[in-house]
């Protein structure tokens, strides 16, 4: 199975007081990190769609990646469109390929496992989506069927990405994970202390285990 993902980083970061994709948790910004992690989960490729700062974030990434790990978008209109506008860009973006992971370019805590275990989901065409699930709620990032690529482009319903999945509802799979880094973004400056604490805390333990 081919995948690609697509992370969403055109905002600009009202709540935060500052430009969220760029802010660093350690050495590496999150939106460096969050495309790390999709690469991890097995998507080929990633594409990137940009908006505020689009330069700025454009370079950080390459200086992170190689030029076929990324490829970007832009959305022209970042400062008054929703998050289906920058989805539509993206996915107009994205390679040829069998499904795509979706995340916010403020989420670079979902584990490798998580993404791994929304492949069994979407194998032979079972769903048109897969989400990671923690006590029944549905996480980010979603793995979505290229066929839904028309469904998503043509949508002009209420409720931008919410009413997408409405309009799938029957072909949603749901995949109970118990990964803590669904739950973590960083749309406040208290959402970041978390991230970081939790990101750090993963480190270190990893650093310990291979001592």
């Amino acid at each position: 199975m081919r995948l690609q993902g697509l992370v969403l980083a055109a905002g600009l970061s009202r709540r935060m007081g500052d430009f969220k994709p760029l802010m660093r948790i350690g050495e590496a910004s999150l939106l460096s990190l969050s495309v790390g992690s999709l690469l991890a989960g097995g998507a080929e490729c990633v594409t990137v769609v940009l908006g505020h700062r689009a330069e700025e974030a454009r370079a950080e990434l390459e200086q992170a990646f190689a030029p076929s790990l990324i490829r970007f978008a832009f959305n022209p209109a970042f400062e008054k469109s929703d998050m289906l506008a920058s989805v539509k860009i993206g996915v107009s973006a994205l390679p040829i390929c069998d499904a795509f992971y979706l995340l916010p370019g403020d989420m670079p805590a979902v584990s490798e496992s998580t993404l791994r275990a929304l492949h069994p989901a979407m194998k032979g065409g079972k769903s048109a989506v897969a989400f990671p699930t923690i006590d029944g709620y549905r996480k980010h990032p979603p793995l979505i069927s290229a066929a839904c690529r028309d469904k998503i482009l043509c949508y002009q319903g209420e409720g931008g990405l919410r009413g997408v999945w409405a309009s799938l509802e029957g072909a949603i799979a749901q995949v109970p994970v118990s990964d803590i880094g669904c739950l973590l973004d960083a749309d406040t400056p208290e959402d970041f202390e978390r991230l970081s604490c939790y990101l750090t805390e993963q480190r270190n333990t990893i650093t310990d285990k291979s001592v």
